[in-house]
């Protein structure tokens, strides 16, 4: 049985609120993805071109960076990739995740959440960042996620 991280990015707590249940489901542990600056409201204001999200959003070479490094992807074969969509993919944060560590190796199964779109360009924007892991299409995980239902849905994955 291979062991299993669910690691996850949230700016408001909605993707925390899934992981947690994801990581529960799969028997996996939970690791958060944090900011070294946490986001403030006035940050996660898409609207404004000027907000922090939407300057890193538009620079796609940028890499916020991170909190800590203590997630220890070496002990895993498995890694739940986590997090809300932001113009239609994931936040750059989660590239500064994947290329603090190396993923050789690992299977990555995306999951996210989303107001409104879905993670169309996730898979292909994140794989450069990951060289040498298996990136796979995961799931759009809005609403209230159930322990059985997420259970089911790792079950299907065959991992």
């Amino acid at each position: 049985m291979s062991k299993k991280l669910a690691a996850y990015f949230s700016a408001s707590g909605t993707t925390a609120a899934v992981a947690r249940t994801l990581a529960e489901a799969a028997d996996a542990d939970l690791y958060e993805i944090k900011p070294q600056v946490p986001y403030s409201r006035a940050d996660l204001d898409w609207m404004n071109k000027k907000s922090r999200s939407s300057v890193e959003m538009n620079d796609k070479s940028f890499r916020p960076p991170l909190a800590d490094r203590d997630a220890h992807v070496e002990d895993y074969d498995v890694i739940f990739l986590g997090f809300p969509i932001w113009w239609y993919t994931a936040p750059t944060i989660v590239n500064t995740f994947l290329e603090s560590y190396d993923f050789t190796g690992k299977t990555i199964i995306l999951f996210a959440t989303s107001g409104g779109s879905g993670p169309a360009q996730a898979a292909a924007d994140l794989k450069p960042s990951a060289p040498g892991a298996v990136i796979r299409d995961g799931k759009l995980l809005n609403g209230r996620q159930t322990k059985d239902s997420l259970a089911a849905w790792v079950n299907s994955l065959k991992i």
